[in-house]
């Protein structure tokens, strides 16, 4: 067997070449939440000790706690070079606008935190895309890297449609970070799918479920009470995949396969994710001055997954059920798979994208204008409600008042149309499952199928009464428009 001397490296980009497996500081917020914060330059150390081994690329966020202080020490002590460690931080402001002054205050803050002139690598976050200021921050970013104040930009928990949107809107995007495991099958599927169309990468978290693809938890008894946040969220899950025996059915293929080439369940956990399609890297997090594994975090790079290693984690695959929905829709839809199982230790609240007004000549109406200058020109709203009524205009797929998104994607465009409908019919006190019927109209009828599956992707299960119709144009550079009509429940809930 050959010596391994360090983790293999990936070039996600020219002149930004990671280690594969990434050590992710989150846990940092988890040491500092006391109020006990670390001491850079000790932290600084322990980051060291990391690069020293080979592990050269961190991953942070703007909430680690002081994670992007320590990381920033540790850069105060190299150069420029292409031996300096690399800092990969997130940003994930609150819904809102996203001005230019918003947006350039986001990223100088990380700047300043880190103590660098330009971010190697930032990951964006948006938490509801009903609200469209997502788009328009990821065009500030693209314009403050081309500033050169970023290096390289990526995002965090987006699903595989709004990634879609993001690029065929021109967003130079190199990364998407998502949940990725043996429990978190997820990124295999559509977001795989946009990696091999696309050349965009994805950076896997979660790979080692907060610990629970362990020996720790082999043929153990299903845990009752957890304090740790981490495993709080893994155990979440874990209960959506099926349970704790159909885990524990996984752990053992794993320790299985781990026995047979004399590594750990971790690095078998670690290497399946690294072998899947569009994976660039994984992130194993550390407990700086507390709890490193950098030894074992080789053993992934000493062996390989043949077909009856393969095999026999596809038919522990089999007895688990798929985690719900895309990735990132833990953080946007129920079941919540958050520590807490809700947003609430992430946001106070979510705020609405639109405004709404009465209706001055009707009693008890309500309406809701987007701001689009075409409303004001033409004299008319976005959405009325009367009683549990609600008539949504026909509506396409424009940023701000007048930018079209994506002019040469009629999938893209429904997506961000439909994302429109569900901000409207939010402020009106509705949701997509009150919607009883949608009409379509595009004006190409080979985009006929990718608009029916990006429609589907929003109401597969509710189905509504629906309407295609080709037309022989739309005005301006728009492929798709939908109008929708919905019949508020009695009982939303």
């Amino acid at each position: 067997m050959n010596r391994i001397t360090g983790p293999e490296r990936y070039q996600l980009a020219p002149g930004l070449e990671i280690s594969r497996v990434l050590t992710g500081l989150w846990q940092v917020a988890d040491i500092e939440k006391d109020g006990t914060i670390i001491d850079p330059d000790r932290g600084a150390d322990a980051l060291a000790t990391y690069v020293e081994a080979g592990f050269s690329t961190f991953d942070m966020a703007d909430h680690y706690g002081t994670s992007e202080i320590i990381a920033g020490r540790l850069l105060s002590r190299y150069g420029q070079g292409a031996a300096r460690p690399l800092a990969f931080t997130k940003w994930c402001p609150a819904p809102g606008p996203m001005t230019a002054a918003v947006v350039r205050a986001g990223v100088q803050e990380r700047l300043d935190r880190l103590g660098v002139s330009r971010i190697d690598l930032l990951q964006f976050h948006w938490w509801a895309y009903e609200h469209p200021g997502w788009l328009d921050a990821l065009h500030e970013m693209a314009a403050l890297r081309h500033e050169g104040l970023i290096g390289e930009i990526g995002v965090t928990n987006f699903d595989a449609a709004h990634l879609h949107v993001a690029l065929a809107d021109g967003i130079p995007i190199r990364t998407n970070q998502v949940s990725f495991s043996l429990v978190d099958r997820r990124a295999a599927g559509a977001l795989a799918e946009l990696c091999a169309r696309s050349g965009l990468r994805l950076l896997a978290y979660g790979t080692l479920c907060g610990g629970f693809l362990s020996e720790r938890w082999l043929g153990k008894p299903e845990p009752q009470d957890i304090a740790d946040w981490s495993k709080m969220k893994y155990k979440r899950f874990i209960d959506a995949a099926g349970g704790w025996e159909p885990f524990q059915r996984i752990l053992s293929a794993a320790a299985e396969i781990a026995k047979k080439h004399g590594v750990s369940i971790s690095n078998v956990a670690t290497r399946w994710v690294l072998d899947q399609a569009g994976v660039a890297g994984t992130i194993v997090g550390a407990r700086l001055g507390q709890s490193e594994h950098m030894a074992d975090n080789l053993g992934p790079f000493r062996f390989a997954l043949d077909g009856e290693d393969n095999a026999r984690l596809d038919d522990a695959f089999a007895a688990t059920r798929p985690i719900p929905g895309d990735c990132g829709d833990e953080y946007r839809k129920p079941p919540f798979l958050t520590a807490s199982g809700d947003l609430s230790h992430h946001l106070n609240t979510m705020p609405l994208a639109c405004d709404t007004s009465p209706v001055p000549h009707r009693a008890g109406a309500t309406r809701v204008a987007t701001g689009s200058e075409w409303e004001d020109i033409a004299g008319y709203c976005r959405a009325q409600r009367i009683g549990d009524r609600i008539v949504v205009s026909g509506t396409t797929a424009t940023a701000g008042s007048s930018r079209p998104v994506a002019p040469e994607d009629a999938a893209a465009q429904t997506t961000f149309v439909l994302d429109k409908i569900q901000a409207a019919l939010m402020a009106l006190g509705a949701s997509a499952e009150d919607v009883i019927r949608t009409r379509i109209f595009i004006t190409d009828e080979s985009d006929a199928l990718a608009v029916s599956r990006a429609h589907g992707r929003v109401f597969g299960a509710i189905k509504p009464a629906n309407t295609l119709v080709v037309v022989a144009g739309l005005i301006g550079q728009y492929k798709v428009e939908i109008e929708a009509e919905a019949l508020v429940r009695d009982n939303p809930a």
